[in-house]
C-alpha cells in the first residue's frame, strides 16, 4: 500500500471517529436546549437561584454548539483534505 492510500485510510478514520462525536455533543446539546428552555421560564417567575441556573444553563448551550461547530469545521477541513488526496491517487 502506497503512503498517499494510507493517509487516506488514517483521513476516514478521523472522519468517521469526529462524525459520531458530532452526533453525540449534537444530542447533548438538544438535551441542554430543552433544559435551558426550561429555565428560562422558570427564571421569568422565580427567585434568584432559578435566574442562577438559568444562566448556568443558557452557558450550557452556548459550550455545547461551540462544540459542535467547532467539530464541523474539522470535518470539512479533513473531508477537503482527503479529497485532495483523491484527486492526487487517481492522477
Amino acid at each position: 500500500m502506497r503512503r498517499i492510500e494510507k493517509k487516506i485510510l488514517g483521513l476516514n478514520d478521523k472522519i468517521v471517529a469526529l462524525v459520531e462525536e458530532r452526533r453525540l455533543v449534537a444530542e447533548e446539546l438538544s438535551y441542554h436546549r430543552h433544559i435551558n428552555d426550561d429555565a428560562q421560564r422558570d427564571a421569568a417567575i422565580g427567585d434568584s437561584n432559578d435566574r442562577s441556573f438559568a444562566r448556568a444553563s443558557r452557558r450550557d448551550v452556548a459550550r455545547f454548539e461551540a462544540a459542535e461547530l467547532r467539530l464541523s469545521v474539522k470535518i470539512s477541513q479533513l473531508t477537503e483534505k482527503r479529497d485532495h488526496l483523491l484527486k492526487a491517487l487517481d492522477e
